[in-house]
């Protein structure tokens, strides 16, 4: 019995222990980042803007891109209206945006119509880098200064904060909120201040042309901005962290929408998983500069929070039962609540950062009804990698 008991022990306790140090580190390291280089105000980028039936919201995005701070000769708005059957190109290009027109019924999805917009930026050989905003965003004036900065000093691909933008919707959006400045500011940070990628987010990311020529966008997958920041690692590539511009997107607040959405990230990250854990741990110890391909294999494992505090939960409990037959299991529980603490500090240090005041404080008492309507999404699978776009609420 002791025997038996030990190994559920062990087994709750080992990725429990290893995934709560892993984002206590980064927890431990999420201060604010040094200032960042001057820029230099004498690039060219292309932002580009993936759309997919987005009439409602694309004026808007141009709107906003067009009031950048630089100089309005260097850089250009690029729309790619991808298999659309709205009026999302007429809009587009009556905003003041140049406009790609997709159309292919076979390869669809956000990945396709980025490495359309690629292709094409790269032919025309006119700017130095190439932008990416999706079409429900509002960005930073100073989204071009942060990046140039980067790219100016050694950097080829660069990652803004990607936040909130209608963070007090609902009590979701604010957990959402709270839960993005958690994995985008505080993790982000830590791997920054480490020299580390702190990976692409699918928002309001650059990448030079240069880059783009050494290694070619083939991101198809359902999380094809991961996917496309793991190829950049094993290339021996780091994406950079620029913490003080941000992207923010509206975020769904109806669960059935909010679903779909999970649904769709959660399998492709699954996917992910299975296809590039061992090439990334391979690339770790194969290659010089290990570190950055080792990181992007824990961040890849290290399983949602949801899924974690799971684990952690089942770790306290199991070793509190257990040590009624054997009383040396009673350091299970000790595991288990230090586990327990190093989630609540990640979780306090996003809530912080998130900007989502006292409402968000007590909306995390919310939590666990979100964990059971979260796993019961993960419990669902969605092949395939067609651009299904989120539905769009109305302010």
């Amino acid at each position: 019995m002791s025997t038996f008991a030990q190994i559920v022990v062990w087994a709750l306790a080992v990725p429990a222990a290893a995934a709560s140090l892993y984002l206590l580190v980064l927890t431990l390291l999420s201060g604010s980042l040094g200032r960042p280089p001057r820029p230099r105000r004498r690039m060219r980028f292309e932002v580009i803007v993936p759309a997919h039936n987005e009439a409602g919201a694309i004026q808007g995005v141009i709107a906003n891109l067009q009031r950048l701070d630089w100089r309005a000769d260097l850089y250009r708005i690029v729309v790619v209206a991808d298999n659309c059957t709205d009026a999302t190109a007429a809009l587009a290009r009556a905003a003041g945006a140049q406009v790609l027109e997709r159309h292919d019924t076979q390869l669809r999805g956000k990945g396709y119509a980025l490495a359309f917009a690629f292709e094409s930026s790269r032919a025309l050989d006119w700017a130095d880098a190439v932008v990416v905003v999706d079409a429900d965003t509002e960005v930073s004036s100073n989204l071009l200064l942060a990046f140039s900065a980067r790219l100016g000093f050694g950097a080829h691909a660069v990652q803004a904060h990607y936040g909130v933008l209608n963070a007090h919707a609902s009590w979701r959006t604010r957990l959402m909120t709270i839960a993005m400045a958690a994995f985008h500011r505080v993790r982000s940070r830590g791997r920054e201040r480490l020299g580390l990628s702190c990976g692409i987010r699918g928002n309001g990311w650059c990448v030079t042309h240069d880059l783009l020529r050494r290694v070619p966008y083939r991101a198809f997958s359902l999380t094809e901005d991961i996917e496309y920041g793991i190829d950049l690692g094993l290339a021996g590539e780091r994406v950079y962290y620029a913490d003080e511009a941000h992207v923010d997107a509206t975020m769904v607040s109806g669960a059935r929408a909010a679903a779909t959405q999970r649904q769709r990230w959660e399998s492709g990250r699954w996917q992910l998983i299975r296809s590039r854990t061992l090439p990334l741990l391979k690339a770790a110890f194969t290659r010089r500069g290990g570190w950055v391909s080792l990181d992007l294999a824990i961040d890849l494992l290290v399983m949602p929070l949801t899924t974690i505090a799971m684990n952690v939960a089942a770790l306290i409990l199991a070793s509190a039962l257990l040590m009624l037959w054997w009383p040396p299991l009673g350091a299970g529980v000790v595991v288990g609540l230090a586990c327990a603490l190093s989630l609540l500090l990640y979780v306090l240090r996003g809530w912080q950062l998130s900007g989502v005041g006292w409402r968000g404080l007590v909306d995390l008492a919310r939590a666990p009804f979100f964990v059971v309507w979260k796993l019961v999404v993960m419990g669902r699978t969605r092949a395939g990698t067609e651009w299904v776009r989120t539905e769009r609420e109305v302010s």
